[in-house]
């Protein structure tokens, strides 16, 4: 049987990120072509230009929060549809060259997230070491590993010591047990089949600003028991005060609760950009209360064409 894409994906690199681990866990295959890109927009910019089936990019954060690149990527351009999610345990260590003890350490390069995320271990076992900011820390890795590199060492992920053949000295020395979603985006296509356990993500962009907007929105999701797990606003870039929101909720677009209140957002926003219907990585089926099961909205709907027919 024709595969219908290449075996071929991107990810936010360069190789050892966490977006690489999270890619090469969902695809469970070692044997994939995946390529690093050099931020989430190059990444996604290649899905649309039909470069690559699929990218892993970072969406949110369970102690810096969401993504802002990744956010703003999705609500723009060309649409893009989210194919599946990934959730990774984020998991530090200090990566240095062969030899470099605890005590060499002066100067240490990461990502600013993952340097925030392990200030208390920092402040504990160096002190007085001065710090500068990375690209990943993936990237801060590969430098450290260059010969001319000022670095004595990286705040990175484990798989990026294997990549660019550092040694660890310091290991899960993040302060707080962390977690990163991670997002498998493609071209726009057809959701896949709802488990019963799924998730829908949008990008709703209000008309003009008015009293009681916002409660416009959440009441569509409200009144047919659809519940949010995720919204944010973040600025369209159209002025102060121009906001679109960036939102998760549980359920299907094929589940009548779903598309009932997708259908009254296209009524009440000026846009509703559908960014797909994806499998729950953690499998849980939402609570459907009284009244907006999928028998229940067909049973409403019949009654409601016998009443226009007489038939009431």
């Amino acid at each position: 049987m024709t595969e219908l894409l290449p075996l071929r994906y991107g990810f936010l690199g360069p190789e050892g990120t966490f977006s690489e681990t999270a890619l090469l866990g969902w695809l469970g295959s070692p044997t994939a072509d995946v390529v690093p890109h050099s931020s989430v927009i190059s990444a996604l910019d290649a899905v649309r230009a039909g470069e690559i089936a699929g990218a892993m990019v970072p969406l949110e954060n369970s102690v810096e929060g969401s993504v802002a690149a990744t956010l703003d990527a999705l609500a723009s351009g060309p649409s893009l549809m989210i194919l599946a999610e990934s959730h990774v345990q984020v998991t530090f260590s200090l990566l240095v060259r062969e030899g470099t003890q605890l005590a060499d350490v002066r100067y240490v390069t990461t990502h600013p997230h993952a340097e925030a995320q392990c200030r208390g271990w920092l402040a504990k076992h160096l002190p007085d070491a001065q710090f500068a900011s990375a690209a990943s820390t993936a990237a801060a890795a590969a430098d450290v590993a260059s010969s001319s590199s000022h670095f004595d060492a990286a705040i990175a992920a484990p798989l990026a010591g294997r990549v660019y053949g550092l040694v660890s000295i310091g290991e899960n020395i993040g302060d707080n047990p962390a977690e990163t979603r991670f997002v498998l985006v493609g071209p726009p296509s057809a959701p896949p089949p709802a488990t019963g356990a799924d998730k829908t993500s949008l990008v709703l962009y209000m008309g003009e600003d008015h009293p009681g907007a916002l409660l416009e929105i959440l009441t569509e999701f409200a009144v047919r028991g659809v519940n949010l797990t995720r919204i944010e606003s973040r600025p369209t870039g159209g002025g102060i005060g121009d906001y679109f929101f960036s939102v998760d909720i549980e359920g299907h677009v094929d589940d009548a609760r779903v598309g009932e209140a997708l259908m009254g957002l296209r009524r009440v926003c000026a846009e509703v950009r559908f960014l797909g219907s994806y499998p729950s990585v953690d499998g849980v089926t939402p609570t459907i209360r009284r009244g907006v099961a999928d028998e229940e909205f067909r049973d409403a709907q019949a009654w409601l064409a016998r009443v226009r027919d007489g038939r009431g």
